[in-house]
């Protein structure tokens, strides 16, 4: 990442806003600015297998596995505003499971990038499904987005609620409901 060209994006903005790059506050602003940015779409520099680091064991277990309440940050792709969750990630294994912290980090991984939820919430289901093959794949992904809450609609009391099932979670209402029951409590 490129972060004295953010920089100099970013000094161009607070100058465009009428502001005066020389005032003491703003004085290393662009730079900090270009930084967090860098951070926070740090998704950007991983990959699925970096992420994984071979942290895929063989299991007999074939019961369903939940991590509940991930928190997740972003940066929504329209506005690049944050928007700010939690991530609820099921897996019915079939001979592989994946080590625990790995589907936080995939969560991470994918959430700090310019995104949106409904992608986001692809894009796990589809990266644990291709690292371990389960039987099937719960994503679900609950967030506030300020870009509604700050600026337009301006709702402070909206979250946006997307899941994606795949496999026997969609196949099969009765695993469905289970994993559904299990989230909200």
């Amino acid at each position: 990442m490129q972060t004295k060209d953010i920089e100099a994006h970013y000094a161009g903005i607070i100058e465009g806003l009428g502001e005066d790059l020389n005032r003491e506050g703003l004085i290393k602003t662009p730079e900090r600015a270009a930084k967090a940015m860098a951070y926070l779409c740090r998704g950007y520099e991983l990959d699925l297998a970096t992420v994984v680091n071979e942290a895929v064991f063989s299991s007999t277990n074939d019961d369903m596995i939940i991590v509940k309440d991930i928190e997740l940050y972003s940066l929504c792709e329209h506005h690049v505003l944050p928007f700010i969750g939690r991530a609820h990630v099921a897996y019915l294994p079939r001979g592989k499971v994946i080590g625990l912290s790995k589907i936080a980090r995939i969560v991470d991984m994918y959430a700090r990038r310019l995104q949106i939820q409904e992608n986001l919430t692809v894009q796990i289901a589809d990266a644990i499904k291709a690292v371990i093959e389960p039987a099937g794949v719960a994503v679900t992904i609950e967030a506030e987005h300020l870009c509604m809450k700050m600026r337009g609609v301006e709702k402070q009391n909206s979250t946006m609620k997307t899941s994606v099932m795949l496999g026997t979670f969609r196949d099969h209402q009765a695993t469905r409901m289970e994993y559904l029951q299990l989230i909200a409590d």
